[in-house]
C-alpha cells in the first residue's frame, strides 16, 4: 500500500463555508493512487470540517444559523476571550464538529455523493490561514 501526504493552505474572509473539494481532488490526482482512501485533517482548534451539500448554499446558510443560535458570541461565562469575543465559540463549535474526515476514493475519483463537498467551516470573525493535510492511503 503507498501512502502520500500533502499539505493544502486556504485563506478564509471569516466565518463561512468554504469548499475545498477540488484541492483534494487535485491533490488525489498528484498522489497517482488508484483506490484507497484520504484522510482529511485540519490543523486548528477555532475551525472545522464538514461534508455538506454543495448545490444549494441556503443548506450552509441554515446551518450557520443554528450554530450561531446553538453557540452564542459574549455569553458572560466564557473565560477564555484573550484572542477576542468569538474566542472560546470559536474552540466550542469545533468541539462540536469535526477536525478530520475519511474518505474513499476509487478509480481516481473521491466517493462523494451527487450534491456533497467538503467544506472549511471558519468560526472566527477574522481572516485566517488555514492548514489542512491530506492523507492518502491506496494502491497504484
Amino acid at each position: 500500500m503507498a501512502v502520500y501526504t500533502a499539505t493544502i493552505s486556504l485563506q478564509t474572509k471569516g466565518q463561512h463555508t468554504y469548499e475545498f473539494t477540488q484541492d483534494i481532488v487535485r491533490a488525489l490526482h498528484t498522489s497517482g493512487l488508484r483506490e484507497g482512501s484520504v484522510t482529511v485533517f485540519c490543523q486548528h482548534t477555532s475551525c472545522s470540517l464538514v461534508i455538506m451539500e454543495n448545490a444549494d448554499p441556503s443548506a450552509r446558510t441554515d446551518l450557520h444559523y443554528f450554530m450561531h443560535k446553538l453557540v452564542p458570541t459574549d455569553d458572560p461565562h466564557y473565560t477564555h476571550t484573550l484572542e477576542g469575543p468569538d474566542d472560546m465559540t470559536s474552540h466550542i463549535k469545533m468541539a462540536l464538529t469535526r477536525t478530520a474526515e475519511v474518505l474513499p476514493f476509487q478509480d481516481k475519483r473521491l466517493c462523494l455523493g451527487t450534491w456533497q463537498g467538503v467544506f472549511l467551516w471558519e468560526h472566527r470573525t477574522a481572516p485566517h490561514t488555514r492548514r489542512i493535510v491530506l492523507s492518502f492511503q491506496g494502491e497504484r
